[in-house]
């Protein structure tokens, strides 16, 4: 199986994200924790491209494509905005108190924690982030 959806770097668009995650995760039958865990993880990865890969008065294309290999589902998120790879932020340390610790980098812990590998790329220009999820036994 492989499917892909393209959305504008808008904010308005998560919820367009979430139609293609329910739909996806229902034909493959997961169960609705594993479904909430690959849409928060989509979210937070879509989002921060939305905010921090472009300016906010110009308008893009975010590819999402995924594909199956009936042991886990891999997601490729495709953006040609400023170069990051967020493989490369420090783990957060959740021991700190909340006012200590320092802003951003949640989301990213969030993806790390729900997906079972991530990792980036920068090729012909573009941010490739690289998620995968077991799904064998979820």
């Amino acid at each position: 199986m492989e499917k892909e959806i393209r959305i504008k770097n808008n904010l308005d668009e998560i919820a367009i994200l979430a139609n293609f995650v329910e739909e996806l995760c229902s034909e493959l039958a997961l169960p609705a924790e594993v479904t909430m865990n690959i849409n928060l993880a989509l979210e937070e990865a879509v989002a921060n491209v939305i905010m921090y890969a472009y300016p906010s008065e110009e308008e893009h294309e975010i590819l999402l494509k995924v594909s199956d290999t009936n042991e886990q589902l891999i997601f490729l998120l495709t953006d040609k905005g400023l170069s990051f790879d967020p493989t490369q932020v420090a783990e957060v340390d959740l021991t700190l108190p909340i006012e200590e610790r320092p802003i951003g980098g949640l989301g990213i812990f969030l993806i790390r924690s729900i997906m079972n590998e991530v990792t980036y790329q920068r090729l012909d220009n573009e941010n490739q982030l690289i998620m995968k999820k077991n799904i064998k036994n979820e």
